[in-house]
């Protein structure tokens, strides 16, 4: 058995840290191919995630785990899931009103004002956009697609259990965030964000990887986002 396939048989023994403020990226300098295969991937899981406003316990598992080398962060996903919805759609569609899919918020500077949203679903088709706090509160967003990240490498595997994910966001397209404040991590660097799953079937459940206590914004409770630190 491979060490890859024990950290993660591990990971899902371990309880769930959906409640923890800190989820932490791994560094690694193991080379990352983006196919949706995680049979050679090194870093733990978390979760599994919860419904998004209550912490309640879902239908269906998913799992994150985030790690990052000096030029990338790189986020995978595992995905259960008995009746996939959805279909290759062309590049930011908004997959996220029909489609079985993952989704990823990062705010590197952690004030809530500049923020990107990345979704990939089931059959590998993907958006990103940037969201820019247009009041005091967040209580209202101005979204743009026409924002791309140059290189994102995304890639989605249906699998017997269901679907897994795989997302690669170079460091570098980051910069272009108009008052992002961006600056390329090192160890101890904190980001805020959170991780989500939206999944359709004959329930629609919003999950995260941790919950919120609002719910008045869905998924968008920047005052609530968790804190992703960079680690060893």
């Amino acid at each position: 058995m491979k060490i890859s396939k024990i950290i993660v048989i591990i990971s899902l023994m371990c309880p769930t840290i959906n409640h923890s403020q800190s989820i932490p990226v791994y560094k690694t300098n193991e080379i990352i191919s983006i196919d949706g295969d995680l049979s050679d991937w090194k870093t733990p899981f978390l979760g599994p995630f919860v419904i998004h406003n209550s912490g309640e316990k879902a239908t269906q598992n998913t799992y994150v785990s985030l790690s990052w080398n000096d030029e990338s962060l790189y986020i995978a996903y595992r995905s259960t899931d008995s009746n996939i919805i959805g279909k290759p759609q062309k590049k930011d569609s908004p997959v996220f009103s029909t489609d079985d899919l993952v989704e990823i918020f990062i705010d590197p500077d952690g004030d809530g004002q500049n923020y990107v949203e990345i979704g990939v679903n089931a059959f590998s088709s993907n958006y990103d956009m940037l969201l820019k706090c247009i009041s005091p509160v967040c209580g209202g967003w101005s979204t743009t697609t026409a924002f791309d990240i140059a290189g994102l490498e995304t890639q989605s595997k249906i699998t017997a259990e269901g679907f897994n994910t795989e997302i690669k966001i170079p460091f570098s397209s980051l910069k272009n965030i108009k008052n992002g404040n961006f600056s390329k991590p090192k160890i101890g660097t904190k980001w805020k964000g959170n991780a989500f799953r939206i999944d359709f079937g004959n329930i629609t459940e919003y999950i995260a990887l941790k919950p919120y206590k609002s719910s008045k914004h869905g998924f968008h409770q920047t005052e609530e986002f968790a804190v992703f630190e960079f680690v060893e």
